[in-house]
Order: C-alpha cells, then structure tokens, then sequence
C-alpha cells in the first residue's frame, strides 16, 4: 500500500514538472543581453523559455507601452507558442536614461497583459561582473546592480506577485565587448537560465 502511494506521488510530481517545463511556454522580454542568455540557454538544451528573438537594443522604455514594436514581436512569439504560462521579464537599461521603479511595474503589468491568464512572472536584473564590477559601458558603471536592485524591490512588493530567481553574473573571461556575452558567456549563462527554470 506505501509503494503504490509513493509510486502515486511521484507520478503526480513528474506531471506537475512536464506541466510546469513544456517546451516553450516560458517567454521573456528584455535586451541583448536577455537575447545572450536565451542564446545560451538553447546551446545547452534548454527548451522551456524561447530562444532568442531579436530584442537587442530593447531596454526597458521599449517596453513600457503595451503597444510598442517591442510588445508586437513578443506578441508574434506567442502566436508562434501560444500565450505563454511564464514570462522571464528582465530589466535592461542604457545608462541614460536608466529606469525608474514606476517604470518596472508597467513592464510587470503589461507582461501580464501578454501572457496567458494567471502566467507567472519572473524577474531580473542584468548579468552582474563580480570580477569586473564596473563593467557594461552601456548601462553605466553602476548600472547592473541598478537593475538587479530594482529587480529585488519588484519581488519584495507583494502587490506585484513576481519571483526573483536569482542573479546572472558574466566573469571578465566571459565578455567579449564589456558588456556582452562571448560564447563562452552565453554557455554559462545559458546554464544559469536552465537552473533557474529547467
């Protein structure tokens, strides 16, 4: 009677986590730098969140009007998918003009506007450089922890409903411009995703 219980149980589990890992219902919204982690995160096999699909550039006032360029290719991924059940939402900024937490819950809010009903909502800084911490001309010196700090707040509020995974970090050996990931980068943080969210 235990062993059918437990054989119950891990059968229910195993289905819980193909519901919870289906090929692509996870999508993300965010920047090349965002684009560098999904480029990563197919290169190790990860098939859960979309690959890349040309958000380069895509900081966060890209995203800030549900209307936008931005949200119209999200929306053309989702077609592709269908309205996914995650959504990765990663803030990405240039160093001016940077971005603001008002700004943060607008992407919140439209994210769940994008996404299927009830999707959940992960959220994220940039990639941080511990052993380069002034690292990412484009966001400014400070502008990583920036992102992973208005990333945290947003987790904290408990009227935004959002998870916080953890943060991505690129080492020096692993950028290949200062701010961007090399090959090697996007493999670590293609594994970083995976372990994030299988």
């Amino acid at each position: 009677m235990l062993v059918l219980f437990l054989l119950g149980l891990t059968a229910a589990a195993s289905s819980r986590k193909r519901q919870a890992t289906g090929e692509h219902t996870m999508g993300f919204i965010g920047c090349s730098m965002a684009e560098n982690i999904a480029q990563g995160y197919v290169a190790v096999g990860g098939t859960h969140m979309w690959g890349p699909y040309g958000t380069g550039g895509m900081v966060v006032q890209s995203w800030t009007d549900t209307n936008s360029a931005s949200w119209r290719l999200f929306d053309q991924q989702a077609a592709r998918y269908g309205r996914p059940a995650e959504v990765w939402v990663q803030i990405c900024i240039f160093q001016n003009p940077g971005a603001t937490y008002d700004e943060v819950e607008r992407l919140v809010a439209n994210a769940r506007e994008h996404a299927a009903p009830g999707a959940r909502i992960w959220i994220t800084g940039q990639p941080l450089y511990p052993d380069n911490p002034s690292s990412c001309f484009l966001a400014g010196p400070a502008g990583p922890q920036l992102t992973v700090d208005l990333a945290k707040r947003a987790a904290a509020d408990a009227s935004l409903n959002v998870t916080y995974p953890g943060e991505f970090v690129l080492m020096r050996n692993e950028v290949q411009d200062g701010c961007h990931a090399n090959a090697a980068g996007q493999r670590s943080l293609g594994e970083q995703a995976l372990a994030f969210w299988g």
